[in-house]
């Protein structure tokens, strides 16, 4: 599978952006799916992940409340909607995908990544 994430940009702070993650090669109804992030000099860190069916979600303490993850199985699809940003989530966004269990924050359990997409909120 390729994952091909998209929608950054340049935003104010307080302001929004939907990212989206658009899978190619097969279908990724059938796994669960994340974001990450990382900022320069840092490492990468989890944002959100969501179960394959939707029906579950986790977030990280630092954007719970003000991202929201969502999918569209028959569009291939993972999004990002982030709102009320900060400048402290300006990073590097990637989507991945875990081919095998549950969701997770650990990066190390997801299988397949996406280039990445970069998000800048300037303040």
């Amino acid at each position: 599978v390729q994952l091909q994430a998209s929608g950054g940009g340049v935003v104010q702070a307080g302001g929004s952006l939907r990212l989206s993650c658009a899978a190619s090669g097969r279908a990724i109804s059938s796994y669960a799916m994340g974001w990450f992030r990382q900022a320069p000099g840092k490492e990468r860190e989890f944002v959100a992940s969501i179960s394959w069916s939707g029906g579950s979600t986790y977030y990280a303490d630092s954007v719970k409340g003000r991202f929201t993850i969502s999918r569209d199985n028959a569009k291939n699809t993972v999004s990002l909607q982030m709102k009320s940003l900060k400048p402290e989530d300006t990073a590097v966004y990637y989507c991945a995908e875990r081919s095998y269990g549950f969701i997770t924050q650990s990066s190390s359990e997801y299988d397949y990544w996406g280039q990445g997409t970069l998000v800048t909120v300037s303040s």
